[in-house]
């Protein structure tokens, strides 16, 4: 049996106790726990294994949970006198626009929440010499918005000073604030709130998160990616097709997948075509009997063509790294592993003697801009009805997400405390290499 590892801290941040009956209060009287829901005073168990339970060591009530969302019987803020904003931040990612409807919807709907606006432009919007307007967001003005990919509110990457945001949510005077982005959106989430504790403001903050990469802890998947996965699948079954159309074709693919290669490993399934797949989490060789440049040609003799999958982090080694550099976010800069790979095999396949042909297909930005498909719709209303019910209660300085099918909140210090990545001894992978016949390591 392996020992536990330490649980991060669950506790979740309150502006204080809630003394107002929610709107929401008739439709819960009639509910009951059951496998379905949980109720509000329960836990979400981090661990899910008998294994894991027992190597904690602690009695049932001590084990490590989450709190789960959902709407709450009493609630902090009075509705009649609550104002909320919603800003977008970040790269774009399918599903944006059904986040910003489903808040709309719920807090007006629901809570009756008279006014609820926009910011331009990620936490630039907020900045006064930036020159952006706020807009106002209705149930009738975000009816149709979720057909569009993208963001209706716009968005922008890197840091603005969190003492010139609460200035402007102090004018605007919001008191629930929505922050739709990633980890570096959710690190500025944080000081926002940090600043808002400090002047004793009432003030919650809360975040949606999103990556299109999948690589937040503690979240089964993030909206979008089910979206973002599926259209990457066609690519593999494009590049296979031009593969096998000319002798020792070979289709290489690019995808998302900065530090985490959910995105290949997940399309690379979904069509079954890819020969290989490269993921930053498993590093791999080129040269050599065991390395991956031998393997696809032996790969093309056998079945007369061949196609590769790669994630854009793979083989940052095999590039020297990407030095200090880095983007507005503060992500640093990746080489690009998509020509270095289309110069190695076409120069690996001239040397051998063996005439080839290479299709090399990058079909990110367009990707990221394409609405959401029914399932991340879907996902986007819940995971916004949840932020809503989280921000009424009072809760701050957290996120919502979905964690063995229950949604549940997250800290954001947790949200934000490292990376999720595709385990090289976990059953996705496994699942590839079964999946491809490639070896478990290219040397």
């Amino acid at each position: 049996m392996t020992r536990a590892q330490s649980a991060p801290d669950f506790a979740i941040a309150s502006l204080g106790p809630c003394r107002i009956t929610s709107p929401m209060a008739p439709l819960l009287e009639s509910r009951r726990t059951t496998e379905h829901y949980v109720d509000e005073h329960d836990r979400v168990l981090l661990d899910d294994t008998l294994a894991g339970i027992t190597s904690r060591g602690v009695t049932p009530g001590e084990l490590p949970g989450m709190e789960p969302c959902g709407p709450r019987s009493k609630i902090f803020f009075d509705p009649a006198k609550t104002r909320a904003a919603i800003v977008t931040c970040g790269g774009l990612c399918p599903g944006l626009n059904d986040v910003i409807a489903g808040l709309v919807r719920t807090l007006t709907y629901h809570y009756r929440v008279r006014r609820v606006v926009g910011i331009r432009n990620g936490y630039q919007g907020f900045v006064a010499h930036y020159g952006h307007d706020v807009i106002e967001l209705t149930p009738e003005s975000v009816r149709d918005i979720a057909t569009d990919g993208g963001t209706v509110l716009g968005t922008s990457r890197g840091p603005q000073d969190p003492e010139e945001i609460v200035d402007c949510l102090e004018r605007l005077h919001v008191n629930v604030l929505f922050v739709v982005g990633g980890d570096g959106s959710m690190r500025g989430a944080m000081q926002i709130a940090h600043t808002v504790a400090e002047r004793g403001l009432r003030l919650a903050v809360v975040g949606i998160p999103k990556t299109i990469d999948n690589d937040i802890p503690y979240i089964d998947q993030s909206f979008g990616f089910q979206t973002a996965f599926s259209l990457a699948s066609d690519a593999i079954r494009a590049a296979q097709v031009e593969a096998k159309s000319t002798a020792n074709g070979i289709g290489l693919v690019k995808l998302m997948g900065r530090h985490s290669g959910f995105i290949a490993c997940y399309a690379a399934l979904a069509r079954s075509g890819a020969d290989v797949v490269l993921i930053p989490e498993v590093p791999f060789g080129l040269d050599g009997d065991q390395g991956l440049l031998t393997h696809l040609r032996r790969r093309v003799a056998e079945r007369g063509h061949a196609v590769v999958v790669a994630a854009e982090g793979a083989g940052q080694e095999l590039l020297g790294g990407s030095g200090d550099a880095s983007d507005a976010s503060g992500n640093a800069r990746l080489q690009d592993i998509g020509p270095y790979l289309r110069r190695r095999i076409g120069d690996h396949f001239a040397d051998a003697g063996v005439e080839t042909s290479i299709r090399y297909i990058d079909p990110s930005y367009a990707i990221r801009s394409v609405p959401a498909n029914p399932y991340d719709s879907v996902y986007c209303v819940r995971l916004s009805q949840a932020a809503v019910h989280a921000a009424m209660s009072g809760r701050t300085e957290m996120v919502v997400g979905r964690y063995r099918r229950r949604f549940v909140h997250i800290p954001m210090k947790v949200a934000v405390s490292r990376r999720n990545q595709v385990d090289p001894h976990g059953d996705l992978w496994m699942a590839v290499l079964e999946s491809t016949g490639q070896p478990v390591r290219f040397a």
